[in-house]
This record gives structure tokens, C-alpha cells and sequence, in this order.
């Protein structure tokens, strides 16, 4: 499981049919400190993020073992949206208070 944030949305007209009404988001990847790496990915909203929120997510085979992802051809999926990342006991992020 991967941080990233919510940074933009994709929109396809053509796909894969299996794809259809899936919500793709482009995430900025995120270190455990909470900070931008310079890398993107897109992936699936299981969870209905929205943009700016910082998000859990998961890549390769672990990205179809959801719900709305079950034998769709993604290879990266939202699956949680962080309220509070703790490293060390020093919280670095805490969505109330930075988000």
C-alpha cells in the first residue's frame, strides 16, 4: 500500500467497456513523510476521494481484490482516504488540520 494525494481526475471516452463508470483520479505519490516525489499514477476511486484529499492506495495484482475493481483490468485503486498518518509518534499529516 502506497500515499498518495488527489491531485486531478482523468477522463476516457474511449476504454474498455469494463471500465465504464469507474472514476479514475491522478494521484501525486507521497513519501511516509507526507511529501511529494515528483511521481504520479492513476488509479481507480473505490471509495469516492476527492481532490486534494490524501489517499491509500494499492498497485499490480492488489489493485483488483476490491469491490469495485474484481476482475477489471487496473493496475492501481484508491481503497481509503488517510484521516491521520503517525510516523514515530510525530503525526505528519492529520487531515483535519492540514487538509
Amino acid at each position: 500500500m502506497l500515499l498518495g494525494r488527489v491531485v486531478g481526475t482523468l477522463v476516457a471516452s474511449q476504454k474498455e467497456p469494463s471500465l465504464d463508470g469507474l472514476k479514475l483520479l491522478v494521484l501525486s505519490q507521497l513519501d511516509i513523510e507526507g511529501k511529494a516525489t515528483g511521481g504520479y499514477r492513476v488509479a481507480v476511486d473505490a471509495i469516492g476521494a476527492g481532490m486534494g484529499e490524501v489517499v491509500l492506495y494499492a498497485t499490480g495484482s492488489s489493485a483488483r481484490q476490491t469491490a469495485v475493481t474484481e476482475k477489471r483490468p487496473c493496475d492501481g485503486v484508491i481503497m481509503a482516504i488517510v484521516d491521520v498518518l503517525e510516523v514515530g509518534g510525530e503525526t505528519k499529516y492529520d487531515k483535519a488540520r492540514d487538509g
